[in-house]
């Protein structure tokens, strides 16, 4: 039956809103303040499960791809809108153009969405679990898709909303995407439950053994977190004490000679200096210059202090000169260790740290310090210190657990503690903190390592290998977080394969449920 005008209306309204709904699931602002926001994983299920009800109830695959479409663009536009503000108010560009750019970024990548929509129409099979499926299938493609092409930009992705909840075990086994798809499978079989169905006992079965799995699940990565488990014991020693910092200068000035430059140097080699901890970590970019424009003996002064006693430091600061080219880079400072330590940057941000081609005309347009830094190495070797091996990464190279797997390969030299250094200043007092925590807390879950956070202005935090929050410092002040870390040794499922293959298995299973429903729809129409 044809809908009427309200109905059209309610129908494309329904897509929007629900978009908007994924967005709040990864971080609901429950109290209106960063560090506040909460995952909310039935929210998640809840609105891709309207997506799903959408695309059954219509047979036409391009209509199916717009709703998608709409859906993914709200999604995403709601996701990072706070791109804006690095955009308008750090950058200068006028604000219709950084909404525009917002949108125009927003709809490109949710057309992954609406082409695995088309497919998911186009190719549906009649039986509901394989409709399931198929509609997992299809979403995980599009969010390996937006993960991996052009760089990759999976902010956001639905799996970053199950860092709590029942589905929690599962990043242990199948990574943040695995994940998604279990959650895409939920939410279908959400969308096609009518009230008839809960007289009969086969959905009931299902949910029972659906528990089941997952207590087992549950149960399973108990044993493992308790040792029980050989190749899982803590590391040793087993507790580290840190001291992160975060020094809060005011984005638009961090750069600026007479200013946040002065300020930055003064606060953090204060504070470097006058921690006890065994670790002290400073954010990205905590020193805002070059080695050689900083003032004489600046850098010789910190190297003397860490030179010797029971301390080391990670701080981040930029690398290089115009010869060589720059990087984006943490140097790690350790009693008796020479040459001084160094990371750099891998997975670089379009735009902010390097200009994709054609785009030079684009950031122009922007008052925003920016450049063509050079990559760092993929699998960087971790600092070794206080029997512990700390594997840095910046900014938002944590997003790709692909990338930090691969660390894994040599277990002598696999990481057990992560350390991750920011700088979200950019995108002002927004939901990116709480969006980013998530992030990081998923990291942890997928490969049972803590990840140390030492940002700008937050969230500067301590979590453990359980993926909870152990130790936080309030966001936007500036001050110094203490506390203590035990590493952990030993591979979690997700660790043992993504390390080899990537996210390849998740490619090959999506992309054959892919096929298999073409092949089945078109011997199914040869035979009639």
């Amino acid at each position: 039956m044809p809908l009427t005008l309200h109905g059209r209306v309610a129908f494309w309204l329904g897509a929007a809103a629900a978009g908007v709904a994924q967005a709040l699931s990864m971080a609901w602002p429950a109290g209106g303040q960063p560090l506040d926001g909460q995952p909310l994983w039935w929210l998640q299920i809840l609105s891709l499960a309207w997506l799903a009800h959408g695309l059954r109830g219509t047979l036409q695959p391009l209509r199916a791809a717009a709703f998608a479409g709409l859906f993914a663009t709200s999604w995403l536009a709601a996701t990072f809108w706070w791109l804006f503000i690095s955009m308008h108010t750090y950058g200068g560009l006028a604000a219709p153009l950084a909404v525009l750019a917002v949108l125009g970024l927003a709809a490109f990548l949710g057309s992954y969405y609406a082409l695995a929509a088309w497919a998911f129409v186009r190719w549906r099979p009649a039986g509901a679990l394989a409709s399931a499926l198929l509609f997992a299938a299809c979403w995980t493609l599009a969010e390996l898709a937006r993960g991996s092409l052009w760089t990759g930009f999976p902010w956001g992705a639905g799996g970053y909303a199950h860092v709590d909840g029942p589905l929690s075990v599962l990043p242990r086994w199948l990574g943040v995407y695995g994940t998604g798809a279990v959650a895409a499978v939920l939410a279908h079989a959400l969308a096609g439950l009518r009230p008839a169905h809960l007289r009969h006992a086969h959905p009931w079965a299902l949910a029972l053994a659906g528990a089941a799995l997952l207590a087992g699940l549950f149960w399973q990565r108990d044993c493992a977190l308790r040792a029980c488990l050989a190749d899982a014991p803590a590391a040793k020693p087993p507790a580290l004490s840190v001291a992160l910092l975060q020094g809060n200068i005011p984005q638009d000035e961090k750069f600026e000679p007479g200013s946040g430059i002065p300020l930055a140097l003064e606060w953090y080699a204060a504070a470097l200096r006058g921690s006890d901890a065994r670790l002290v970590v400073a954010p990205e970019t905590a020193i805002p210059l070059l080695p050689q424009q900083l003032p004489r003996n600046y850098l010789e002064v910190l190297q003397q202090h860490f030179s010797q006693g029971p301390q080391a430091a990670l701080i981040g600061i930029p690398l290089g000169n115009p010869v060589e080219g720059f990087t984006n880079s943490v140097v790690g400072l350790v009693p008796g260790e020479a040459p001084v330590y160094r990371y750099d940057k891998h997975h670089l941000v379009p735009f902010g740290e390097f200009i994709p081609p054609l785009f030079k005309w684009f950031t122009q347009m922007m008052n925003i310090p920016l450049g063509d830094f050079n990559r760092g190495g993929l699998a960087q070797p971790a600092l070794a210190w206080a029997g512990q091996r700390l594997a840095p990464n910046i900014c938002y190279e944590d997003l790709f657990g692909e990338e930090l797997g691969q660390r894994f390969r040599d277990l002598s030299t696999a990481p057990t503690v992560f350390v991750n250094v920011s700088n979200i200043g950019w995108f002002g007092d927004s939901v990116a903190i709480d969006q980013h925590l998530a992030i990081s807390r998923m990291r942890a879950l997928e490969f049972e390592r803590p990840m140390l956070r030492a940002t700008n202005t937050g969230a500067t935090v301590i979590i453990d290998h359980h993926g909870d929050v152990t130790h936080a410092l309030a966001p936007h002040v500036r001050g110094v977080l203490t506390g203590s870390v035990e590493g952990r040794e030993g591979l979690t499922p997700f660790a043992r394969w993504v390390r080899w293959t990537g996210q390849l298995p998740l490619w090959l299973l999506a992309g054959l449920a892919l096929v298999g429903a073409v092949w089945r729809r078109r011997t199914c129409a040869a035979h009639k």
